[in-house]
């Protein structure tokens, strides 16, 4: 199983919202970014991500779940670029903000610190395991 992280500004898609969505899960639409897209294409059903409010918080605050594989983006006229489906698995009980992941050595070549724009990003085995316990789970 792969890691991932996977941004919303919360006025735009919140955690609140995709957990209110329950067991069907949501669409992950409107990315257009081309190494985004490609990080998606690489994601299995089953694969467990982050989700870090942007914006507005800059905290992760949840973890969510792939339940269906890319395909092509509702979304997107020009067909070029994909969804996966996430359903909101757990929230973090102490969510981990941008600032205590700039202050803990071992995460400075996390994406999230090195492609701050990306808005999804791969997480590494050893970050993963360092934010669950960062953020009490």
């Amino acid at each position: 199983m792969a890691h991932w992280l996977v941004k919303s500004e919360p006025d735009a898609w919140s955690w609140d919202e995709q957990v209110a969505r329950g067991a069907k899960g949501e669409p992950w639409t409107g990315v257009r970014n081309h190494t985004a897209k490609l990080n998606l294409m690489k994601m299995a059903k089953g694969d467990l991500a982050f989700f870090y409010h942007s914006n507005i918080g800059k905290e992760i605050v949840g973890i969510v779940e792939v339940i269906r594989a890319h395909y092509p983006d509702p979304t997107d006229a020009s067909g070029k670029f994909v969804v996966v489906d996430f359903k909101a698995v757990k929230p973090v009980p102490k969510p981990v903000t941008l600032a205590a992941v700039k202050d803990t050595p071992k995460l400075k070549e996390m994406a999230l610190l090195k492609q701050s724009r990306l808005s999804v990003q791969p997480v590494t085995d050893a970050e993963w395991a360092l934010i669950c316990q960062m953020g009490g789970l």
